[in-house]
């Protein structure tokens, strides 16, 4: 009998790119694909139950033991340390943690630098690093307006194509970390689970270098 390995898939674009990753992997389950309100679905033939979380749960889910491995932004991951194991790369959702300004901003050294972001953490360890005094003022959306209303000298915020900056005049002016999603997994769980858990990581793994 398979061991059935719990799998937290983050809902919405990035966990549909996911789920085909492991339908391709050797780990479909087709009920998913159902228009149905279901949460949770199961193959126990091929030894996996997936179920949709918010994007920024799944790590929650991972490091408490719900889930036995799952998907999640290296974003998430940098901002709130779970204690999990990042097994893989999946190399989807790629963007790029950013500091960026309005296009005429010229930085006063001499002050402490306003910072407007979702990512306090991701934030205050890249200035800890440039040894610079930040004051951050975290914020649950529309950061671009930040810098535009005075708000804040430069924001910290994903970049992905950069058409929302340049929309609002704004532009990079610093890449924190590139970010994609990572493949992780619960420590106490891998531990019961290696050889069935190692197995999904490894046909990923064949799959991304079937798709290079």
């Amino acid at each position: 009998m398979n061991t059935m390995v719990n799998v937290a898939l983050p809902k919405g674009r990035l966990g549909k790119k996911v789920y085909d990753m492991f339908e391709r992997a050797g780990y479909p389950c087709p009920s998913i694909k159902e228009d149905n309100r279901k949460l949770i679905f199961e193959n126990e033939q091929a030894g996996v139950r997936y179920f949709w979380v918010k994007p920024s749960d799944v790590t929650i889910y991972v490091e408490r033991g719900a889930a036995d491995i799952g998907v999640a932004g290296k974003d998430i991951l940098l901002e709130y340390s779970p204690d999990v194991y990042e097994l893989l790369d999946l190399r989807l959702g790629k963007c790029r943690m950013a500091v960026a300004a309005k296009k005429d901003f010229r930085e006063n050294t001499g002050r402490t630098l306003r910072v407007a972001t979702k990512f306090p953490n991701i934030a205050r360890n890249f200035y800890e690093r440039e040894s610079r005094d930040i004051d951050i003022i975290k914020l649950n959306g529309s950061i671009e307006i930040a810098p535009i209303l005075g708000l804040s000298d430069v924001i910290v915020d994903i970049v992905e194509t950069g058409k929302t900056l340049k929309e609002n005049e704004l532009e990079v002016i610093d890449t924190i970390v590139p970010i994609s999603a990572r493949l992780i997994a619960n420590k106490a769980n891998f531990k019961f689970k290696t050889e069935a858990v190692e197995k999904i990581r490894n046909r990923l793994a064949e799959q991304l270098e079937v798709e290079k």
